[in-house]
């Protein structure tokens, strides 16, 4: 059952992931060019994400650390297969301009949100515990 009410609570981050994406695109990117855009985007969609796996921690409290862990997997598996997914049979984007996005030498920084998305939960669930105490 918490595996089935987390990976639901994982369904919002798409939607921020989606707004946070046109946001860039419809403002900053045509002034700032493509990779200044993306990083900088990357930048607010983790402060978004923060900000929403902060807040359902208050409704929906993590019981260990563990559970925390496994829900960051949980999310970063989502995540991923999302992205590529939806991205390549829905979007029709070729296999290798989806993983151009992991090009971090070419200062494409999106790994950064996969590895907040594995943590958060962890680390909101450390923040919960602490200001519980």
């Amino acid at each position: 059952m918490m595996i089935l009410k987390y990976a639901l609570l994982w369904i919002p981050l798409v939607f921020i992931a989606i707004i946070n994406g046109a946001i860039r695109d419809f403002t900053y990117k045509g002034a700032m060019g493509e990779l200044a855009a993306h990083q900088l985007s990357t930048l607010t969609g983790i402060i978004l994400f923060g900000i929403y796996i902060w807040a359902i921690g208050f409704r929906w409290k993590l019981d260990s650390a563990r559970q925390a862990a496994a829900v960051g997997l949980l999310w970063l598996a989502l995540t991923v297969a999302f992205e590529f997914l939806f991205f390549h049979y829905v979007a029709g984007h070729s296999w290798s301009v989806l993983l151009d996005a992991y090009n971090v030498c070419e200062g494409k920084v999106w790994v950064l949100v996969l590895i907040f998305v594995a943590a958060a939960p962890y680390l909101s669930h450390l923040i919960h515990k602490k200001r519980s105490s």
